[in-house]
């Protein structure tokens, strides 16, 4: 049985060997997959969301920018310049070239407001006067006022059931650089977020637009980020105090930035110069992670099957050596049989049983009879194979609750339980003539032998050595009778 220390001493191998393990997958696992974060990250705030705002911008450029353009040409064009300093004659005319610009262009709608009259022109003819004291007017003054060529507001289109509309407000000016009134054009707001949500389904990001002082314009028909509206402002939403803290007011380049909730952003912001506005693309981070991610999780999933694996050999490899150790050291190593060290702690406990129940014990030691003479004429070997031959009999001849060890050379020794003194001779007895009886076998060769025996019965008060010492005396008579035969120490059952 091994001890105490040499128990804890293998625990702590597999203990540390499996740490060891367990950190070294765990290591190679973190650092492939913050070495794989870091990567993407890398990607996407270097190349991928750059790459985005760039297609979202020429995306931009083609259904928003466009307009500009149509607006600029209208407002440079000397039909409109020359019927409005012309007295404005024949409004057919100029509501037909609206009409035409607007189905060529595919524009929502389109405008001319004469600053000589106030008259609002569109594709469908006269559509009111504009008037300095009515709101929905302001912007038409605001546009007279500017230095700027145009603006782009957001407003409705009373011409289309008050539909919301992005406008590009344009000013008209004469061959002298004269305000003489106000042309352009405008796209449903609708068409506009469809675009955004074409742009969002496509690139997988929150696309948004925002002016130079942080209030959001547009943005698709679910919102921004964090639930931006149109008309708020980036500093209402306390998610993007990170993002502010980094940029009080929109600026081009690429930011990082942490929600309320923790979760990373990675935002890249360009400036629309033909809007003045800023286009704003949000990543959020877990989703360009998910795969990494869940791969990490994979690995350890692995790594810890893997552990227990190793650990179930490791642990099986230590219980089999330990077995291998114990058997080599409770084990003779020529007859498998239980050694001395062995027999003492099997002896030390039968005893303990027949003196506690008053149970017969008898020792019954064996010797094989000129076995010397046996190594010297047949050699070594021979008398290895004998001992063991001589062993598989005596295991043949005994019960399973019998115990039986090789004592030393070619002696044996038998503690027979539960049997009086005949029933012990008339075992040893079957013994020795089973063994005279034997041809023993080595090399194709039979040898013949026989065996003396010395028996003695348990006593009160007996110790083990006083047991092993009689049967010791009375296998000495044996062999000074003539060996082959069986002696006792016991009266009744003398056999010399």
């Amino acid at each position: 049985m091994p001890s105490r220390s040499a128990l804890f001493s293998q625990r702590s191998l597999i203990l540390t060997l499996l740490i060891l393990l367990a950190c070294g997958f765990l290591a190679t696992s973190l650092l492939s997959y913050f070495a794989s974060r870091g990567a993407i990250r890398d990607g996407i705030v270097n190349t991928e969301l750059p790459l985005t705002s760039d297609t979202v911008y020429s995306e931009i450029q083609k259904d928003l920018v466009r307009p500009v353009l149509i607006s600029s040409m209208m407002a440079q064009d000397t039909f409109v310049r020359d019927w409005a300093l012309g007295g404005e004659q024949d409004p057919e005319r100029i509501t037909r070239y609206l009409d035409e610009v607007m189905g060529k262009q595919s524009t929502f709608t389109t405008f001319f407001v004469s600053d000589r009259t106030r008259i609002y022109y569109q594709a469908k003819g006269v559509l009111k006067r504009v008037e300095l004291n009515e709101p929905r007017d302001t912007w038409y003054f605001r546009l007279k006022a500017m230095s700027a060529p145009y603006e782009i507001n957001v407003d409705i289109d009373m011409a289309n059931q008050d539909t919301l509309t992005v406008f590009i407000n344009h000013r008209v000016l004469d061959y002298q650089d004269r305000f003489i009134g106000a042309a352009g054009v405008g796209l449903s707001v609708q068409t506009v977020v469809r675009l955004i949500d074409t742009y969002q389904q496509r690139y997988q990001r929150s696309v948004f637009f925002v002016d130079p002082q942080g209030k959001v314009l547009l943005t698709g028909s679910g919102g921004g980020p964090h639930g931006l509206r149109v008309g708020q402002r980036l500093a209402d939403r306390p998610e993007l105090s990170d993002l502010l803290a980094q940029m009080p007011t929109p600026s081009g380049g690429s930011h990082e930035y942490q929600d309320s909730e923790g979760h990373s952003h990675f935002l890249n912001v360009r400036l629309v110069p033909e809007l003045n506005w800023y286009l704003m693309v949000d990543k959020r981070e877990n989703g360009a992670l998910d795969r990494i991610r869940q791969s990490l999780y994979l690995n350890l999933a692995i790594c810890a099957m893997i552990t227990l694996v190793v650990l179930s050999l490791l642990n099986a490899m230590v219980k089999r050596h330990q077995d291998n150790t114990e058997a080599i050291a409770s084990l003779d190593s020529l007859t498998g049989l239980p050694n001395r060290r062995s027999f003492d702690l099997l002896a030390g406990q039968a005893l303990q049983n027949a003196a506690r129940d008053h149970a017969p014990l008898v020792a019954l030691l064996f010797d094989l009879d000129h076995f010397k003479a046996l190594n010297d004429n047949h050699g070594h070997l021979a008398g290895d194979e004998v001992l063991r031959q001589f062993a598989q009999v005596l295991q043949g001849s005994l019960r399973q609750s019998d115990i039986l060890c090789r004592w030393g050379g070619e002696e044996f020794l038998v503690l027979l339980r539960n049997v009086d003194g005949p029933q012990a001779l008339a075992v040893a007895e079957k013994i020795r003539e089973r063994c005279e009886q034997l041809a023993f076998n080595f090399a194709s060769k039979p040898l013949r032998l026989t065996t003396s025996i010395g028996l003695s019965s348990l006593q009160p008060d007996d110790t083990l050595d006083n047991l092993i010492a009689r049967a010791d005396h009375a296998l000495y008579r044996a062999k000074q009778g003539g060996r082959n035969r069986v002696c006792t120490d016991m009266p009744l059952a003398d056999h010399e």
